[in-house]
């Protein structure tokens, strides 16, 4: 059984009046292209092109991220997961509604 993804808010995002956030990220490396596949179990699905290797799959979310959100690269931050999937991403200067909101408008599937 294939589990879909949604895109409704976690329950623990909706405090509109932070301006610093931290979320859960699963990465897929290695894909044909960089893209948000959705939300699933209140954890952020993205594929990421660049390989798992050296920390280059890091750099590249971290690109990504900026740039889907607007902001510049040293306002994120990884700090947990640094060799794994599954990551926690600190993010400075915008509230967690704002950060699913712009992420999550750019779902592909």
């Amino acid at each position: 059984m294939v589990k879909k993804t949604t895109r409704q808010m976690p329950l623990d995002w909706q405090n509109t009046d932070e301006s610093h956030a931290k979320i859960a990220v699963q990465i897929t490396p290695s894909a044909s292209k960089n893209e948000i596949i959705g939300m699933q179990n209140d954890v952020l699905r993205i594929k990421i092109s660049a390989p798992p290797v050296k920390g280059k799959a890091n750099k590249e979310l971290i690109d990504y991220l900026s740039h889907l959100l607007g902001i510049s690269k040293d306002r994120l931050e990884i700090v947990k997961g640094h060799t794994s999937k599954n990551k926690l991403i600190s993010i400075d200067g915008l509230s967690k509604v704002s950060i699913l909101e712009k992420l999550l408008s750019n779902t592909t599937t």
